[in-house]
């Protein structure tokens, strides 16, 4: 367009740019939603299916059983990771800011299967992983995929807009949640706003998420809609949970590099070895207590309802933080989001009914803080309290939880600060710069 025409419309070059990428993050939203439902479909089934034989089965065979998913599940997973695509480790989320900030290529053409593959074989073989990483990461090679298609220049800003785009679109599609998806890649991924980013994103992100609506249906990853409505009675202790997430916030983040650590030490070893081996922890944590491995969505469910009895949640949290660790740190594609949502759900309803046995007038329902909890986690560990505070009021669907969810999501933000902790994608990113640095030398 000339700039007498620019002139005679009162279209700015800005303008012209973001309109012209209306048409590719349309696409990208659409392909990033198909994959992300594929994806979700494929985790429900094996999820459900492992978790049914193993409680159908006599004690003995369902030992076996989830003892062969986990090994055979996850060493297959890892071995596709480090054989063909070794990007695809853990979430993905780092390698996508790292491709955001230029310092690394993003290879649509092995990311995207790898991960798909990789994924289902982890997540569904029981490993304590989540979807949502590894679906943001499709999303974001997605976003590249449909910028090669309409022949987006190398080194131009719309690729980049197009990656943050699919990203959105990924989040969005995991946890229907469009503005949570939208705010996650101006907040965490670019750290910055801008026109076209938010746009694309935008756009890509409320397509995602009607597709994934129409394929998988309208069910959210955990079903809040009946949390309570928490009263302002309660908002010292949702600083509390705050502050017990803070603390606990920097205590995952610290115990995931460190586990990482661990198993480099073994990294020597044959990839299906080392998988087989953290699936085989998870499968026994699965024959133990089938809702213990994989999403979790189950115990964050009955966390939210209120179903768990009390001197159980520490033994819950200590067994899913611990399976976590093995989980992530031996490098399988999956990410931390379900994760530390769950262990955000039971830290909160622990906190929640310790405050109601001191004082019920604060916590009249125990389970509310479950929610906050979730937030609260999320923004310690990530540190990013608007992502956080969206997600978790698309999810219940009510307003009502803003105040407390700002108080405890602030709260815990500030004590990770305090404490010097660096947010975990950071980390992870920095974490991979130094590898390669050192591996290049």
């Amino acid at each position: 367009m000339s700039e007498s025409t620019v002139s005679a419309t009162g279209l700015q070059s800005v303008e012209v740019k973001r309109r012209h990428i209306l048409p590719k993050a349309l696409m990208v939203g659409l392909v990033a939603g198909l994959i992300a439902s594929a994806f979700r479909i494929a985790l429900q089934h094996c999820e459900l299916g492992r978790i049914g034989w193993i409680q159908r089965l006599p004690a003995g065979w369902g030992l076996v059983v989830a003892l062969a998913c986990g090994a055979l599940g996850s060493g297959t997973g890892l071995w596709l990771v480090r054989r063909f695509s070794p990007e695809t480790a853990g979430s993905g989320i780092p390698n996508l800011k790292s491709v955001v900030m230029g310092e690394e290529t993003l290879h649509w053409k092995r990311v995207l299967p790898v991960k798909f593959l990789a994924g289902i074989a982890g997540i569904g073989g029981g490993l304590t992983l989540g979807r949502e990483g590894p679906t943001v990461q499709m999303g974001g090679a997605t976003g590249l995929m449909v910028s090669t298609w309409f022949r987006v220049k190398q080194g131009e800003g719309e690729r980049k807009a197009l990656i943050s785009a699919g990203a959105a679109a990924g989040l969005a599609a995991a946890f229907n949640a469009p503005l949570a998806g939208l705010i996650f890649a101006l907040e965490e991924l670019n750290g910055a706003f801008t026109q076209v980013v938010f746009v694309a994103s935008f756009l890509a992100a409320v397509t995602a998420d009607v597709v994934c609506r129409v394929v998988a249906g309208e069910t959210p990853v955990f079903m809040l809609h009946g949390a309570p409505i928490p009263s302002l009675h309660g908002l010292p202790v949702a600083a509390l949970v705050g502050v017990v997430a803070g603390f606990g916030g920097v205590a995952f983040n610290r115990s995931l590099l460190a586990s990482l650590d661990l198993f480099d030490r073994i990294r020597s070893w044959p990839p299906f070895a080392v998988g087989a081996g953290a699936g085989l922890v998870a499968g026994f944590a699965a024959w133990i207590y089938p809702g213990m491995s994989g999403s979790g969505s189950i115990l964050s469910e009955r966390a939210l309802a209120g179903e768990i009895a009390i001197r159980w949640v520490l033994v819950l949290i200590a067994a899913r933080f611990l399976l976590t660790m093995v989980s992530y740190g031996s490098g399988a594609a999956g990410g931390i989001f379900a994760p530390l949502l769950v262990l955000g759900s039971l830290g909160g309803l622990a906190v929640g009914a310790a405050a109601h046995a001191a004082a019920p007038g604060w916590a009249e329902y125990p389970q509310t803080f479950a929610v906050i909890g979730m937030g609260a986690l999320l923004t310690s560990i990530v540190r990013a309290p608007l992502t956080g505070i969206v997600l978790m009021i698309e999810l219940t669907g009510k307003y009502d939880f803003m105040l407390p969810l700002l108080v405890s999501c602030f709260v815990a933000y500030g004590i990770a600060e305090a404490l010097g902790d660096v947010p975990i994608y950071e980390a992870l990113r920095l974490r991979a710069g130094k590898r390669a640095g050192a591996a290049g030398s």
